[in-house]
């Protein structure tokens, strides 16, 4: 805005404080929640142009009785990946807003993988001027390694300008996933890292001590959101990294983490949700359920909402956000009691939510991303057996690290094939970026399937089009079936097809409202439930689960368009032992 307009706002703020002029809104009797002071302590809090502007009541346009209600800062979420709701950036924003979101830091290299710096450009457009402040991070890792195939390439110098041309938007480095990369000096991974250079940058780094923590750390990432073990995290955190406590819809880590969290070092701690399904949204919440899980576990009200907020806001140098004072931004929500969080009333930049307009998604939707070379056949899909025995990929409930097991092959006819009888279900990996042939074969237990198959378009972080199936004819079918919809989910059985969700949207996101997608996702997990069964191996996430199977950055054996690797040592390993 101009700076005569900038200074009219900022007298008339002024104005407010000293109580010479009314406020916008003032909340009345509110006990407020400051992460600040570290105190509840009871307030009028008024606001004008959209800024807290004193702890004093008097006139307002609109006053709010909040009649000892809490009054609670917004909650930022400092590492989500918007595409992995499959919902677009406004209709995402709209379905977390009333949950007391204010903002995020996303980090789009899911979109990046399939459409590179369109794809950022297209999440940027898409989330402009919506309620809830949809930063992001540059991805640092598209392709995340070169043992799978995606659709894009970022460098050094992409990174660079994309920092210079959006620097309130574009907070710094995304998640930078090639540890072993960043450890060993890679020429690429320090020019992404030198580029930016003053900039927050976020790591990724499972399992990773010692001295090669110790390198990682000193090439400059400030994060981690990948802590596993508390131990894990001591470690990371003695190493001055903010440890990211993540609860997702799959990657559970808090119950485990949060016993390392003291009055003493809270600070170097945020919630965070990393990846969050729909239907999760829908019915549990966002971020507020994060923060009511953690104070169910004993976590004192006031610091989990700090972890939630002006932790976050301070990580990421958001100056003037996650705190309810004066100059900071008016987000908050009031809250009936801090046990449950039940959220009566939400406040963005001033507004009450009810008084906000979200637009339809009207942004042009990106060209589909379906090109898989060649003609799908049974044949394509069959493995012959060399050996005895195989690897397997074995799922973790509530984890996207995987297990490698070797176990006895069945073998029928020559050939190596599934075994529902022991949860073991064929693996394939197609890539359908460039048209180029790729498909890598394996095998992974866990998933349930006692008949049919399942296929995906959402595959991090290459996203390539990824099918498992215990027969070769149906997961053909599911293969298929993707192709010719542009991407999304879909479930057959016996040469039919049981349920299917559509993502037109690079094969990520649906450009539907979160009603709709819940309803199609609430379908498709019926028609898994007729091919897996309802008993202990059916699982609660089974399409994002699969989608973590080709993840070549987590360990410890993923399966991609290449082939089957070893993540713990990055190199790619055979498939029968």
């Amino acid at each position: 805005m101009p700076d005569s307009e900038s200074l009219d706002i900022l007298r008339r703020r002024l104005a407010v404080a000293r109580g010479e002029a009314p406020a916008d809104v003032c909340i009345k009797n509110a006990r407020v929640l400051n992460v600040l002071s570290g105190e509840i302590h009871e307030a009028d809090v008024a606001v004008a142009d959209g800024v807290v502007v004193g702890f004093a009541g008097g006139e307002a346009a609109t006053v709010v009785e909040a009649d000892g209600r809490y009054l609670c800062p917004g909650f930022i979420d400092g590492h989500i990946h918007i595409e992995s709701t499959l919902l677009s950036p406004p209709v995402f924003a709209r379905a977390v807003a009333p949950h007391g979101t204010c903002a995020v830091v996303s980090d789009p290299h899911e979109i990046a993988n399939v459409l590179g710096l369109a794809g950022i450009e297209y999440m940027l457009a898409c989330s402009r001027d919506v309620p809830v402040t949809c930063y992001f991070m540059m991805p640092s890792c598209v392709p995340a390694t070169d043992m799978a195939t995606s659709g894009a390439r970022i460098g050094a110098s992409d990174v660079a300008a994309m920092l210079a041309r959006y620097p309130d938007r574009i907070l710094g480095l995304a998640e930078v996933m090639n540890y072993p990369g960043v450890v060993g000096g890679d020429e690429d991974m320090l020019r992404k890292l030198r580029a930016a250079r003053g900039r927050v940058i976020d790591g990724h780094a499972p399992g990773l001590a010692g001295r090669a923590l110790d390198a990682y750390v000193t090439a400059g990432p400030g994060s981690d959101h990948e802590c596993t073990e508390l131990e894990e995290a001591r470690e990371k955190l003695r190493r001055g990294l903010h440890v990211m406590i993540r609860q997702g819809s799959t990657e559970q880590n808090l119950d485990t983490l949060l016993p390392l969290v003291t009055a003493d070092n809270s600070t170097q701690f945020s919630l965070v949700s990393d990846d969050r399904d729909p239907v999760d949204l829908s019915r549990e919440g966002h971020i507020n359920a994060l923060v009511r899980q953690a104070v169910s576990r004993g976590v004192p009200p006031l610091r989990a909402v700090a972890m939630a907020s002006i932790n976050p806001a301070r990580y990421f140098g958001l100056r003037r956000r996650g705190a309810i004072a004066p100059g900071y931004r008016a987000d908050f929500m009031l809250v009936t009691d801090l046990t449950t969080f039940d959220i009566t009333d939400v406040f963005l930049n001033g507004r009450h939510l009810a008084d906000w307009e979200f637009a339809d998604h009207s942004c042009l939707t990106p060209p589909r991303a379906m090109r898989v070379g060649g003609e799908l056949t049974e044949a394509g899909f069959a493995i012959p057996a060399s050996g005895p025995r195989h690897r397997v990929i074995g799922l973790i409930p509530g984890q996207i690290v995987t297990e490698a097991r070797i176990v006895e092959a069945r073998i029928a006819n020559g050939l190596a094939v599934a075994d529902p009888e022991r949860d073991i279900a064929k693996l394939a990996v197609i890539e359908r970026h460039k048209a180029t042939g790729n498909m890598g074969l394996g095998f992974v237990s866990g998933l349930g399937l006692k008949r049919g198959a399942v296929a995906g378009t959402v595959a991090h972080d290459a996203h390539n089009l990824i099918v498992a199936g215990v027969n070769d004819a149906d997961m053909v079918l599911a293969a298929r079936t993707l192709m010719v919809s542009g991407g999304g989910f879909a479930v057959v059985a016996d040469g039919k097809v049981l349920g299917q969700v559509r993502l037109p949207v690079a094969g990520l996101m649906s450009d539907a409202p979160l009603e709709v997608v819940t309803a199609q996702l609430a379908a498709l997990g019926q028609a898994y439930r007729q091919v897996a069964g309802a008993g202990p191996e059916a699982l609660a996430h089974p399409f994002m689960a699969m989608s973590f199977l080709s993840l070549e950055v987590i360990p410890s054996l993923k399966l991609t368009d290449q082939g089957l690797f070893d993540v713990t040592t990055f190199s790619r390993v055979g498939l029968f032992a």
